[in-house]
């Protein structure tokens, strides 16, 4: 995996230390995981976010150009919160801030990946990090704009990674009956051992494993980013009728087509090495995919990438209703870039 150039994004290599390209300087990590035990890096903090505005909602809510407005109005710099905004030649598909966009306000996490590279939230949060410390430098705020729940969850309350893996005891483990598994770690972590379906053995074997690593349970590390973090302004999420936010999404789809989309995907399907598993998955890409291997029609492919793009966008209203420290701003139906940005700084300069 390629991490974004310093001249690209402004963010280093996923190991934090010095930049991809440039000059020599180290730079220290402004979000170290904390140690325990034998190379056991076990959790991210969310510390080094606190200070940073957050715009998101459901695609298509018009959350890019807001975001655009409040940048040039408060002298921020845009990290995305997009998960498929990473992959370069993925530009019509995702609405990826445009050239003329990203020349009116610096954008960090865009164009990162080549398509057949993946992206953990653990890697994210990394780059993140640094592209914030950097904005930091500069003398500028840092202002997320995206919808990818997971990136959102983690900015907001960090996220447990676990110790790495332990292949003796792994090995070891293997050789149990999933009912001396579950046995092993009931006894140790009962919470997790309830919430593991049957058959899963993988998951069984993990958290039998960060107990043996960490002398902690699982369910008892994972509790610890279960709850709001103090933040310095309130993150908003932006929030449209259902009728109008799926009129939305059907406009911008057959603007998608229009502007090249199909073509777009082509290029992609043809490049070597192969798109990964994420990208390949992502709403519309799927879908144009299939078209172009003969499994159905455009006109399928262009109402199955509706439907899927509302259901995303009904996800992401859900998980946003489950983080109690969002903000909810309603907007009408015809309101404005223009007019959702002013309401909301009106919200962040209120006291």
């Amino acid at each position: 995996m390629r991490a974004c150039s310093s001249k690209e994004a402004g963010i280093f290599d996923s190991h934090m230390i010095r930049p991809t390209t440039g000059t020599n300087t180290f730079y220290s990590n402004p979000w170290a995981p904390i140690q325990v035990k034998r190379r056991t890096k076990i959790f991210m903090s969310p510390d080094a976010f606190r200070d940073a505005l957050i715009l998101t909602g459901p695609t298509a809510c018009g959350k890019s150009a807001a975001g655009i407005i409040l940048a040039q109005a408060l002298g921020a710099e845009i990290i995305s919160m997009d998960s498929m905004a990473l992959y370069r030649g993925m530009d019509i598909g995702t609405a990826k801030p445009s050239a003329a966009d990203r020349a009116l306000v610096p954008h960090h996490l865009v164009d990162c990946l080549d398509p057949h590279e993946a992206a953990t939230l653990a890697w994210w949060l990394q780059q993140a990090a640094a592209a914030a410390q950097h904005i930091r430098e500069r003398g500028k705020r840092i202002l997320f704009v995206g919808g990818t729940p997971l990136y959102l969850k983690g900015l907001l309350r960090g996220i447990f990674e676990g110790p790495g893996a332990d292949a003796a005891f792994r090995r070891q483990m293997e050789m149990l009956t999933e009912a001396e598994l579950r046995q092993r770690l009931r006894a140790v972590d009962a919470a997790a051992e309830g919430k593991i379906k049957p058959n899963d053995r993988r998951r069984l074997i993990r958290a039998l494993e960060v107990y043996e690593l960490t002398g902690q349970p699982m369910s008892a590390w994972q509790t610890q980013f279960d709850a709001p973090q103090p933040r310095v302004l309130p993150p908003i999420w932006l929030h449209l009728p259902r009728a109008a936010l799926h009129e939305r999404i059907h406009r911008r789809i057959d603007h998608m087509i229009e502007s090249g989309w199909v073509e777009e995907v082509k290029r992609l399907r043809a490049a070597q090495p192969p798109m990964s598993k994420e990208a390949a998955r992502a709403a519309g890409y799927a879908e144009l995919l299939a078209h172009l291997d003969g499994q159905c029609s455009l006109a399928e492919a262009i109402e199955q990438t509706k439907t899927r793009t509302r259901q995303l966008a009904k996800r992401q209203v859900t998980w946003f209703r489950h983080l109690e420290e969002l903000e909810r701003m309603d907007l009408e139906p015809s309101a404005t870039a223009e007019e959702a940005a002013q309401r909301i700084l009106q919200r962040w300069q209120r006291p």
